[in-house]
């Protein structure tokens, strides 16, 4: 807390496009009454200063090093509370879509003959390396949601996020169900939060937010292979954000 009794929060960045404190800043921009209930102590994409008092910490990105492990804990140590920031710190994201493939093919591909060069591992979410408190969801996150979440963090409540499929925010806004289209979605078994913004659009669900809780998996799988997805397909379109998810359910088990 600062001597006003702000609390102080801190953006930390890791594997990652940093599109998620890109819409933090913009959220900023129409909201700047959130900056006189909080002091930012640490934001690279916005400010050069870096304190190392806070009580918040909200992570983007994945961790792709073991380096990077030391920095998380050191986060970990510091705050109080600690925020998953998008689909990279949620899930893993994209950037565990190189665990598909044989981690020497990865690097060589990458970076050719630097390979060597430079460090890297299996992608994984914030969570699988250090205790994370809340998570919020998308690539990138919603701006509106990012602020609800920071307003009941201040009041001390949890984060309000959905626990419902993307298709109630469909149905809510009327749009034409994708599938009726010839189109394929998973839409069904995502987490809710984002408005609909993709189907809205015309655009597939690709599950960026994640899956419910309870998702209804076999039947979600049986829809998709109707509408002409091969095994195949259907693994990749499950695995664009959450490859991570369904290799450690494979070797689960396994086990």
């Amino acid at each position: 807390m600062t001597a006003s009794g702000k609390p102080k929060i801190a953006f930390f960045d890791f594997t990652s496009c940093e599109g998620c404190q890109l819409t933090v800043l913009d959220s900023l921009q129409t909201h700047p009454e959130l900056l006189q209930v909080v002091e930012i102590v640490q934001f690279r994409e916005a400010m050069s200063e870096k304190g190392e008092d806070y009580y918040i910490a909200f992570i983007e990105g994945s961790c792709t090093r073991q380096s990077d492990e030391a920095r998380l804990h050191k986060i970990r140590q510091q705050a109080s509370i600690v925020v998953a920031l998008g689909a990279c710190a949620h899930l893993g994201g994209v950037n565990a879509l190189k665990a598909l493939h044989p981690l020497d093919e990865v690097r060589q591909y990458v970076y050719g003959d630097k390979a060597d060069q430079y460090e890297t591992y299996d992608a994984r979410p914030i969570d699988a390396v250090i205790p994370v408190d809340f998570a919020i969801p998308g690539c990138p996150i919603d701006r509106d949601e990012f602020l609800a979440c920071v307003k009941a963090l201040l009041l001390g409540k949890k984060p309000p996020i959905p626990d419902y499929p993307v298709c109630v925010e469909c149905k809510l806004r009327e749009n034409t169900c994708l599938f009726t289209l010839g189109k394929v979605c998973l839409g069904p078994i995502t987490r809710a939060g984002c408005k609909a913004i993709c189907p809205t659009y015309g655009q597939s669900c690709e599950g960026c937010r994640g899956f419910i809780s309870n998702p209804n998996d076999s039947s979600m799988r049986s829809v998709l292979a109707e509408h002409g997805l091969s095994p195949e397909d259907i693994t990749t379109i499950y695995t664009m954000f959450t490859s991570y998810q369904v290799r450690q359910k494979l070797i689960q088990g396994k086990s």
